[in-house]
């Protein structure tokens, strides 16, 4: 059983049959075939409606999923049973993920440095701009905090998994 919370805060529990062709919805009964697009979307019939469904970004830490359905944009969160328990002794596994430092992920050049020491910065806020393999990658936050220290140099070739900020 899964438990998806949409943007209105309600939360649809779900469970799948083990070959796919039918689920529980909030404890009803519901059929539906669902087909993949050769451009990674899905179509999906569903209680005799049809609908495409892009999955627009998800954060396996935070478990968020973002959906584009029929071109509308839904965020969704996702949770087990076992998130749900834990969640409920007080041991959300999402709410003390804290990072302290941000790697290269890949070999590169330091472009641009899109932060200073102190500055405060929100998850998805970029941090620095690196070249690789002729392109610009921008290195974003994977969380709220404040740098304590940039290690990266403009101008100054990187490793992969060399360090470049570190957070407070």
């Amino acid at each position: 059983m899964i438990y998806v919370e949409l943007n209105d805060g309600k939360v649809h529990e779900i469970e799948f049959s083990k070959d796919g062709a039918t689920a529980q919805l909030n404890g009803k009964q519901v059929n539906w075939d669902i087909k993949a697009n050769n451009d990674g979307g899905f179509h999906i019939l569903f209680q005799h409606a049809s609908c495409r469904i892009d999955v627009l970004n998800y954060d396996k830490q935070t478990k968020q999923l973002d959906l584009s359905l029929n071109g509308y944009k839904i965020s969704t969160h996702i949770k087990t049973e076992t998130d749900r328990i834990l969640q409920a002794m007080g041991f959300d596994a999402t709410a003390v993920l804290k990072i302290n430092e941000v790697k290269a992920p890949m070999p590169g050049m330091v472009l641009r440095l899109l932060i200073h020491e102190g500055d405060t910065v929100k998850k998805g806020d970029g941090l620095l701009v690196l070249e690789a393999m002729k392109m610009e990658n921008i290195i974003k936050s994977p969380s709220d905090g404040i740098i304590k220290k940039i290690v990266a140099e403009l101008g100054k070739a990187v490793e992969k998994n060399q360090l470049l900020i570190s957070f407070e």
